[in-house]
């Protein structure tokens, strides 16, 4: 512990500062900015950490990241040895760091009565650090063993899968169905949040290491997969929870009703240089976001920059409190009322807001929406209150409620394998699904769930495989509910 007493010393919990709204709205970088003072500002936070007897951040991290460890080698100015020891946990910390909610940070002993150490920003501090003075080289594997391994999607679980198995010496495939790898990596997260090159610079990485890549392939179409189980000695299913949760109200197969990812997966093409014709845009449109979370806030935040005339989220519970409540006392992860970048940048919010339906113009397109107050039963149930019933005016609609599970109707019907009541692929506490040698990593076998899950399931997943494998395992498994003993 360099500095005992940091946390005495500097008190007050500082982030760097975001890019002002009016012109990170007229582009879609990142909207961070970045602080002149960046080193010594990260080891003045660092020096915050107290070094706890019991970390508790370790528990609120899936991946069970070396938190007081790397948060002491920053304050020392010790970089290579900080980003060793966040490589050793996590390998993608360049994506946590901008897209992890940060339930570390939530479970900060510091956290008790004052504000939590910066976990997550010196975490992404650190990897974009190791990046700039050369730190981060490929681990190309010291032997091939033989065996082979697909990797079916490419999202954060199925990369984390695919580079532990490439480095103990397998040779890993990686399919992806869209034209290029990165899952919802890339074109479900918008660039003001993650810049694409921050994918592509972690890729170049893991294909210097031995992993190959398949984009434009589809498994079940382009290669059945009885095909691909035939091909490989093991199959990882990774292809995450992308079946969208409907809104059943009437009038909603109308024109301009989407899912999110209708909307926000050609926004990112294009923003690629690679627009698809026919998308859905927000321009000069009133929008309507059904849908608080993540996924609702890259909405809004598109919306804006593609210049809707207004934004509203509907949401359809009460508005969460701004301070920890009592039922959910410290370490638990609690249920705050969060302003994302988007929110800061423009839009309306409205919480309590039931949709009953979707109205129509001449057209047969979207006009309005019919919302009224929700209702809270005694039962727990949620319904709309009658009598409180209004238009809201809306020209474009984006239902983002979340994903129900993955789409398995091509791996079930030709392969047979088992799924669960949730639609889920069915698997054992190994990863293992009822099919021989076929693995489930990430949304596909746990429900929609964080991404720093997806790399901590994909990181245990090459453990159960690399065991089926070869017999025995030295690959780590992250703790957690579905860790197993995998050695021996």
């Amino acid at each position: 512990m360099a500095d005992p007493r940091g946390f005495l010393k500097v008190r007050e919990r500082e982030l760097p500062p975001s890019r002002p709204v009016e012109v990170r709205l007229r582009d879609w970088r990142d909207t961070h900015a970045v602080r002149e003072d960046g080193q010594p500002f990260l080891k003045e936070q660092a020096g915050r950490c107290m070094d706890c007897g019991i970390p508790f951040c370790h528990q609120g991290c899936p991946l069970g990241n070396l938190i007081p460890e790397w948060n002491d080698l920053v304050h020392q100015d010790q970089w290579a040895d900080a980003i060793e020891r966040l490589h050793a946990t996590n390998n993608f910390p360049e994506f946590t760091g901008r897209v992890c909610p940060a339930p570390c940070e939530t479970s900060c002993v510091l956290g008790i009565n004052q504000p939590a150490v910066t976990i997550k920003n010196i975490e992404v501090s650190i990897i974009d650090e190791a990046f700039e003075r050369g730190l981060v080289a490929p681990q190309v594997p010291q032997r091939l063993t033989g065996s082979t391994v697909a990797v079916v999607g490419s999202g954060p679980a199925g990369l984390a899968t695919a580079q532990q198995l490439t480095r103990a010496g397998h040779t890993v495939v990686v399919y992806e169905r869209d034209d290029a790898i990165g899952g919802l990596l890339r074109y479900g997260i918008p660039d003001f949040k993650l810049e694409k090159h921050h994918i592509d610079r972690r890729l170049a990485q893991m294909e210097a290491e031995g992993t190959r890549f398949r984009a434009g392939v589809e498994i079940g179409k382009d290669i059945t997969w009885d095909a691909l189980r035939r091909r490989f000695d093991a199959v990882v299913v990774a292809t995450g929870a992308t079946v969208a949760r409907e809104l059943p109200v009437p009038g909603k197969d109308l024109d301009g009703v989407h899912a999110a990812m209708d909307f926000l997966t050609p926004s990112n093409k294009a923003v690629a240089g690679n627009p698809v014709e026919g998308a859905p845009t927000a321009e000069g449109k009133h929008v309507v976001v059904i849908g608080g979370g993540d996924t609702g806030s890259d909405c809004v935040g598109t919306s804006l920059r593609q210049g809707a005339a207004s934004v509203t989220t509907l949401a359809i519970g009460k508005k969460p409190p701004t301070e920890r409540p009592d039922h959910q006392p410290w370490p638990t992860d609690p249920i705050l009322f969060e302003v994302s970048s988007s929110h800061e940048e423009g839009g309306e919010r409205a919480f309590l807001a039931s949709t009953v339906e979707f109205l129509a113009d001449e057209n047969g397109a979207v006009r309005a929406l019919k919302v009224a107050e929700t209702e809270y039963l005694g039962d727990g149930r949620r319904v709309p209150k009658p009598g409180t019933e209004r238009e809201l005016p809306a020209d474009l609609v984006l239902i983002a409620m979340g994903f129900t599970g993955p789409e398995t109707a091509d791996l079930v019907e030709q392969t047979g394998a088992e799924t669960t009541s949730r639609g889920l692929v069915r698997r054992g506490d190994d990863y293992a699904t009822t099919l021989p040698g076929v693995f489930a990593a990430g949304d596909a076998g746990r429900g929609q769930s964080l991404i720093v899950w997806a790399i901590a399931e994909g990181r245990a997943a090459a453990a159960a495989v690399d065991k089926f494998l070869q017999g025995s395992t030295e690959l780590p498994a992250p703790v957690g509910p579905r860790t197993v003993a995998l050695r021996g």
